[in-house]
């Protein structure tokens, strides 16, 4: 694309910057940040210092597919060797020498360990390469000539320990360090460890110059927002923005109309009331404590009496009441889901629920949703023969099926609800969730086209609009373009083919199998000489489109794609103002 500036024809272009990192093998010294030096054969910035850079192609799906293809051309690197560490936030900027409109989507990497420098191979569009201090790469002016224009400026939006400080900044990397290892926390708890770390970064902050502050904290609680766990990012996000706004008055000096005009140097107070702002951090932390699981499980309550078909005539001598049943399949394990059926279904006069989950490989979360469901007193079995006779309510029913096994989830009355929860749900309506729910759904349709889809989720799993695409992939039928496939651990996938139950011919072949994809995966050379390669893939979440959504059920009420579309807009907003200038 280009575009006219005077008389003279500039280009616009979108391109990466990939940086990469290099540890020690303890990990006490400071990482340095490799540079490369452009050959005379590139077009612009000949013999200059750059990260790995490219253009973003219309065949990329994504900046960061961008970012690894360009890697790949440039040094033979590979996931095999390294790991994204960050990504930062793009920005846009003129060169007139070279009439130029560049916008920069900025990435860091690291090796995975220091012997996989040696992997490093340049092509043609370099001439050296080396190793630098990101702190001077940054603050040494020296790399502002010999480098790429905006090098330190690049660098700065994934390596924020220079200017956040070095314990600041250190806090800061472990806490995405743990978001992003988290497996075991929901998207609520993680938004409250994202919310506690920016509280223990504020003490830790410069703080002579306000406008800086101001900034520094915005700038933690992005990164916070997109580099700890994307899946779970829309309610870590909305749970930074609310806090954000909240604490805003507190930095900013009011004018004479009582509102607040913006985040400009005039209006900030100084000095900076620290001790104010984390009280008031520490209350919304405590406030969040409150849960909507009452709110939710209302809206809820209210979906199953309509939903709900008469039940079949109870058997001669049953002491079954129930007149009313609904048939629900679900799976993974969702805390939310978990608490409103308990807290819904005893709400329900007269109504049975036969609830099938599916086990949800690979860690069967579904089998933990049963048994955790099965220890509350709305499906427990604890009671006495007694009792049993002499009390009269519904009797419920709870079946666990393979993933494989959907179509079996239906009652002699079919199947009423497919019940989800969602990690994230899309301005559109598109709802990420556990990998198996788009066929769970798929499935449930075609048996029974009637059937609800119903995801429940608190308005914070809501995330604001995303940016304009950028690179070859459109949004298809709600289902936005991201990055979003959350690759796991395969052994999580594959000790199940090597238990003792199986064949000694099924132990034999996974044997195999995971010494060969082991092998491929360490390659990165390009010297393989077999025609296959094995990938083994643990992808945890997928997209399920909103034409497939019936109904949104939150703690403010049973909401279409038409609320979720206004709260996303309202966020996005939000997220601009608080976000955009940084």
């Amino acid at each position: 694309m280009s575009t006219s500036h005077g008389t003279t024809e500039w280009k616009k272009r979108s391109v990466v910057s990939s940086f990469i990192l290099k540890f020690d093998d303890a990990g006490q010294q400071q990482p340095k940040v490799a540079l490369f030096q452009r050959s005379d054969k590139v077009s612009t910035y000949q013999h200059h210092l750059a990260p790995v850079s490219g253009s973003i192609d219309t065949t990329d799906p994504s900046p960061l597919a961008a970012a690894w293809r360009e890697i790949s051309e440039e040094t033979t690197l590979n996931p095999g060797s390294l790991t994204l560490l960050r990504q930062g936030k793009s920005y846009s900027f003129s060169d007139a020498s070279v009439k130029r409109e560049w916008t920069i989507y900025p990435f860091l990497f690291r090796l995975k360990t220091p012997a996989d420098e040696q992997r490093i191979t340049i092509d043609w569009e370099h001439e050296d390469w080396g190793w630098h201090d990101p702190d001077q790469v940054i603050k040494d002016e020296t790399y502002a000539t010999k480098g790429v224009p905006r090098l330190a400026e690049s660098l700065r939006r994934v390596w924020f320990e220079t200017d956040l400080g070095p314990e600041a900044g250190d806090v800061l990397s472990k806490a995405l360090n743990t978001l992003a290892h988290d497996h075991e926390s929901g998207a609520r708890q993680l938004a409250d460890i994202a919310l506690q770390t920016l509280r223990d970064i504020i003490p830790l902050l410069p703080s002579s110059h306000p406008e800086q502050w101001w900034h520094h904290l915005r700038t933690a609680a992005w990164h916070l927002s997109k580099n700890g766990r994307e899946s779970m990012g829309a309610a870590i996000t909305s749970a930074l923005l609310s806090a954000l706004a909240q604490l805003e008055p507190l930095v900013l000096r009011q004018s004479t109309s009582g509102q607040s005009r913006g985040p400009t140097a005039a209006h900030l107070q100084s000095p900076i009331p620290t001790t104010q702002i984390l009280s008031n951090l520490t209350d919304i932390l405590a406030s969040r404590k409150e849960s909507s699981i009452a709110s939710i499980s209302t809206a809820f309550q209210s979906l199953l009496s309509t939903t709900a078909v008469p039940a079949p005539a109870p058997a001669p001598g049953s002491s079954e009441s129930a007149s009313r049943l609904v048939s629900i399949l679900t799976l993974s394990e969702s805390s939310t889901i978990s608490q409103v059926l308990i807290s819904s279904i005893p709400s329900s006069p007269n109504l049975a629920v036969n609830l099938y989950i599916l086990e949800s490989r690979p860690l069967f979360e579904g089998v933990s949703l049963a048994s955790s469901l099965l220890r509350s007193p709305l499906f427990s079995e604890s009671e006495s023969e007694s009792e049993s006779k002499s009390n009269d309510r519904p009797l419920h029913k709870i079946t666990i099926l393979p993933d494989t096994s959907p179509a079996l989830a239906r009652s002699s009355s079919g199947l009423q609800i497919v019940l989800i929860g969602a990690d994230r749900i899309s301005s559109s309506g598109a709802v990420l969730n556990k990998m198996g729910s788009l066929p769970a759904i798929l499935t449930a349709k075609f048996l029974n086209p009637d059937v609800k889809v119903v995801v429940l989720g608190e308005t914070g799993k809501i995330a604001p609009p995303s940016g304009p695409v950028v690179g070859g992939r459109e949004e298809s039928d709600g289902v936005p373009p991201s990055d979003s496939e959350e690759e796991n651990d395969p052994t999580q996938v594959t000790r199940a083919w090597e238990a003792e139950y199986n064949s000694e011919r099924v132990r034999r072949g996974a044997a195999e199998l995971i010494g060969r994809n082991k092998n491929d995966d360490s390659e990165s050379d390009g010297s393989k000489t077999a025609r296959t390669v094995l990938e083994i893939r643990n992808v945890f979440f997928e997209w399920v489109p909103a034409s497939l959504v019936d109904v949104y059920v939150t703690e403010k009420g049973v909401w279409s794609t038409k609320e979720i579309r206004e709260h996303a807009e309202r966020l996005g907003e939000e997220e601009q103002r608080l976000f955009g200038g940084l």
